[in-house]
């Protein structure tokens, strides 16, 4: 409908003013004189002029009537669009609480977290600065034997540091480690802890502990090599001291249980001797009981002579005892070597029968010898065991014309004194000789521990550590063994 009256209003116009319909319409408004019907022109003007504003006040209903449709279209959208609106602001309102509350709580979790993250930080660098502290070497292993822990103590006994050893098999890092590979892999499969003491007399002391890391996501070990060497010598020195002080305490004892019988028998021989002497010059003129007498006279010296010798035996062994002490005194070693050698004559015997009396001693000694300070019976000790120990070398020569001979040494140079004891007996292999100063040996495989004069062991000790001086022997098996000695003056 509104199609066709936009259709005529558009053609009524147009179709006015053609020619054709000019020309009609003119005829139409004049009279048959020619002249204007100005009455037909008004009329027809006012009817187009009406049909016009017909057809736009038509159109404009329509167009009144689809503004009004349009609006309420609108309206129904406007409405829709604010409901969408309040909607959509409540649920971003929402979203803005919700993002609020997990805006906090991830502030919060963050702070924790930092909080958290701080603690382990500070708790590891506390867990590394105690490994790091360890008075040990601290190494940690994986299952392949790579290194994933080096302390400091483990980088100034291996001399390679952490940065270098990490990440790097440990025997390729650290050969020299007393510790093989299969003990690893036994502790790791037992799952239980090893401890390994590796020693090298005189030295260093180690203890080697094993632990397997248990409750780890990753199988290894984790080494403690403590060095005790320290700890080892205190405790020696004191096992030591209490040797030396249970051979004086014996010693003593021995002296003072035998001197008081001696003393007696030495008594009742001199009042025999007397009473024999006496009875021989009454009996002077019977000449058959004199050769009896005589004899028994004789035995009686005799028997006077050997107990003179052992209450002197008894009387070094109370100087012994008696000079056993805790502080060292400056002594001069000539005489000490004097007093030695005249104990030895009367104590030591070979268990071939030779006696330390019966061999040749040679001496050279140098010329105002320095005191040295030194424990006196602990080094009386010392050259003891070394006399006792050249008789047995010497009992074994099987040699004729042989003759044992002990050759001691005494010289002073750059403030040590330096002590030779050399003996011309059966001398030391190589194996001996390594071997010769720790507390047992054996001479051979499956053989039983060395003879008690050859046990040098305690000699060493005394020497090297109550002293801290040196001790070294030098041997052949054909000419015989050189024992040599040094002492700090200071």
């Amino acid at each position: 409908m509104l199609s066709h009256l936009k259709l005529i209003t558009t053609l009524l116009p147009l179709w006015l003013f053609t020619t054709a319909a000019h020309a009609a319409l003119l005829d139409y408004f004049k009279d048959e004189q020619g002249g204007t019907k100005w009455q037909y022109v008004a009329n027809f003007s006012s009817g187009v002029l009406i049909i016009l504003l017909t057809v736009v006040l038509v159109n404009l209903l329509i167009s009144q009537r689809r503004a009004y449709r349009a609006n309420r279209k609108l309206e129904r959208i406007r409405e829709e669009l604010e409901l969408r609106v309040t909607q959509r602001t409540a649920t971003l309102n929402e979203y803005n609480h919700l993002l609020k509350d997990t805006n906090r709580l991830l502030e919060g979790e963050i702070a924790e977290h930092r909080e958290t993250t701080s603690r382990l930080q500070s708790s590891e660098a506390y867990i590394h600065c105690i490994l790091e502290s360890m008075p040990m070497m601290l190494i940690g292993l994986n299952q392949h034997n790579t290194i994933t822990h080096w302390n400091k103590l483990a980088e100034q006994f291996s001399g390679v540091a952490s940065t270098t050893a990490m990440g790097k098999n440990l025997w390729e890092v650290y050969p020299a480690i007393p510790l093989e590979s299969k003990k690893l892999t036994e502790v790791v499969d037992k799952g239980k802890p090893v401890t390994i003491k590796h020693c090298q007399r005189g030295q260093y002391y180690y203890e080697i502990i094993i632990y397997p890391l248990r409750d780890t996501l990753e199988v290894g070990v984790v080494l403690l090599i403590d060095d005790v060497t320290q700890r080892k010598l205190s405790e020696n020195r004191l096992i030591q001291r209490d040797k030396m002080a249970s051979m004086g305490e014996l010693a003593s004892a021995m002296a003072h249980d035998i001197e008081l019988p001696l003393k007696h028998i030495l008594k009742n021989i001199n009042s025999v001797a007397e009473s024999l002497e006496r009875t021989m010059m009454q009996r002077s003129g019977g000449e058959s009981e004199l050769p009896n007498l005589t004899l028994s006279q004789q035995l009686l010296g005799e028997a006077q002579q050997q107990g003179e010798q052992t209450f002197e035996v008894i009387n070094n062994l109370l100087d012994f005892a008696r000079e056993f002490g805790d502080n060292k005194r400056f002594t001069p070693i000539p005489g000490l070597l004097e007093r030695t050698l005249k104990l030895a004559r009367n104590l030591i015997a070979a268990p071939s029968g030779l006696r330390f009396r019966d061999i040749t001693i040679e001496k050279q000694y140098e010329d105002d010898l320095p005191n040295v300070p030194c424990y006196v019976s602990e080094l009386q000790h010392v050259f003891l065991s070394l006399f006792r120990h050249s008789l047995s070398a010497m009992g074994r020569v099987e040699r004729e014309g042989f003759t044992p001979r002990l050759r001691l040494e005494l010289a002073f140079h750059y403030d040590v004194l330096w002590i030779k004891v050399q003996h011309n007996g059966v001398g030391l292999s190589g194996e001996e000789q390594n071997n010769l100063f720790e507390p047992y040996y054996a001479d051979s495989i499956g053989a039983t521990p060395p003879r008690a004069g050859e046990r040098l062991s305690l000699s060493y000790f005394i020497i090297t550590e109550h002293h801290k001086g040196q001790i070294a022997v030098t041997s052949d098996i054909n000419i015989g063994t050189t024992f040599h000695l040094q002492l700090q003056l200071s």
